[in-house]
C-alpha cells in the first residue's frame, strides 16, 4: 500500500510520479492546442520532440534518484501526451483526487492505475463533472490550501481556464477544517504571455518562508496582496513578464532546502542560492514549450 500524505509544497519528498514524453504522436494541429504557448510553437514549427523531452525528463528522475525519492511512471499510451502528471490527480493529506480534467485527456489516468490501485480505495475520490478541477491550480500549505481560479462568468469561454468555483466550493466540503483561499488568475486563449494557465504558473511557495510570485498573473490586486502579506515582501521574489512567460515559478521542492529549477533561470537560481538553498539545475525548456514546466509534470504523493 501507498500510505499518501502531503500537507504541504516543500516537506521532504519519498514518492512521486513523473510524467513521461516517450510517445506524444504527431504535432497537434494548431486548432487543438489546449494553450496560447503551445499554438504559438506549433505555428514556428519549434514544438517540441519527443526525444529532447524524454532526455528533459530523465534529468529529473536522476535528481530524485540521488535524494533517494521513489519514482513511479506513468505507463506509456502510444501516441499520447503523459507529461503533465500534475494536472491528472493531485494528493491533499491522505487523499488521492482525481481530476476533473479536458476530456481529451481522460486516458491519462488510466496509465496510472498501477499507482492507485496501492491505495486505499476509500481515499480516491472523483470531483463532481460540473466542478473543473486541474492539480497545478491546488497547492496545500499548512492550515491552508490555496486554489488558482477564474471568476468571471466567461469562465466557459476560456480553455485556459481549468478551475471553476464548484470546485473550489467542493475542495471546502472535503477539507472543512481547512481555510481554502482562491485567487483569480489572469487568462487568454491567445496570448502566451499574458496567460496564467494555473496558480503554479504566478506563484509558488518554497521552503525558507520564501515565495515566487508574478503580480500581473492576478486579477485581483487585493489577493496579490494577500500572499504578499502572509510571505513578506522580503520573502517574495517577483518575476517579470517573460520570466512567467519561460515559468521561472514552476519548478519543484524536493525538501525545504532542495529545489529543482531549469538552467536558463539565472537570475532566480542566484537568488535561490543566496537565500541558501541547494539548486539542482536541469535542462526543461522544450517541456517549457508546452506551458508547463517542473511542477506541472511532477505529482508528489508522500513527503515527511
Amino acid at each position: 500500500m501507498i500510505n499518501l500524505n502531503i500537507n504541504d509544497e516543500i516537506s521532504p519528498l519519498r514518492a512521486v510520479i513523473l510524467g513521461r514524453a516517450d510517445s506524444n504522436g504527431p504535432v497537434p494541429k494548431l486548432e487543438d492546442a489546449y494553450d496560447p504557448k503551445s499554438a504559438e510553437h506549433i505555428k514556428a514549427g519549434t514544438y517540441p520532440k519527443d526525444e529532447d523531452m524524454v532526455a528533459e525528463m530523465e534529468a529529473v528522475a536522476e535528481v530524485f534518484k540521488k535524494y533517494d525519492v521513489k519514482v513511479y511512471r506513468p505507463h506509456s499510451i502510444k501516441d499520447y501526451n503523459q507529461i503533465f502528471s500534475r494536472d491528472i490527480a493531485f494528493v491533499i493529506e491522505d487523499k488521492f483526487i482525481i481530476a476533473n480534467i479536458l476530456d481529451d485527456r481522460s486516458m491519462e489516468i488510466e496509465a496510472i492505475e498501477h499507482v492507485i490501485n496501492q491505495i486505499d480505495p476509500s481515499k480516491v475520490i472523483e470531483f463532481p463533472e460540473n466542478a473543473h478541477i486541474e492539480g497545478g491550480d491546488v497547492m496545500p500549505w499548512g492550515d491552508y490550501i490555496f486554489v488558482g481560479t477564474y471568476y468571471g462568468e466567461d469562465y466557459p469561454s476560456f480553455i485556459t481556464a481549468r478551475t471553476n468555483m464548484k470546485a473550489v466550493k467542493h475542495l471546502q466540503k472535503l477539507f472543512p477544517h481547512k481555510k481554502v483561499k482562491s485567487f483569480s488568475l489572469r487568462k487568454s486563449n491567445s496570448v502566451a504571455d499574458e496567460n496564467a494557465l494555473h496558480l503554479d504558473c504566478c506563484f509558488q511557495p518554497l521552503g525558507r518562508g520564501k515565495a515566487i510570485i508574478h503580480k500581473e498573473g492576478f486579477l485581483i490586486e487585493e489577493e496579490y496582496q494577500w500572499l504578499i502579506d502572509f510571505f513578506g515582501k522580503e520573502n517574495c521574489f517577483h518575476i517579470t513578464k517573460n520570466e512567467m512567460y519561460n515559468m521561472n515559478s514552476n519548478i519543484f521542492s524536493i525538501s525545504p532546502d532542495v529545489v529543482i529549477s531549469e538552467k536558463n533561470f539565472t537570475r532566480l537560481n542566484t537568488w535561490l542560492r543566496e537565500q541558501g538553498f541547494t539548486v539542482e539545475e536541469v535542462p526543461y525548456a522544450e517541456i517549457s514549450k508546452q506551458e508547463g514546466l517542473l511542477r506541472c509534470t511532477t505529482m508528489p504523493l508522500i513527503r515527511d
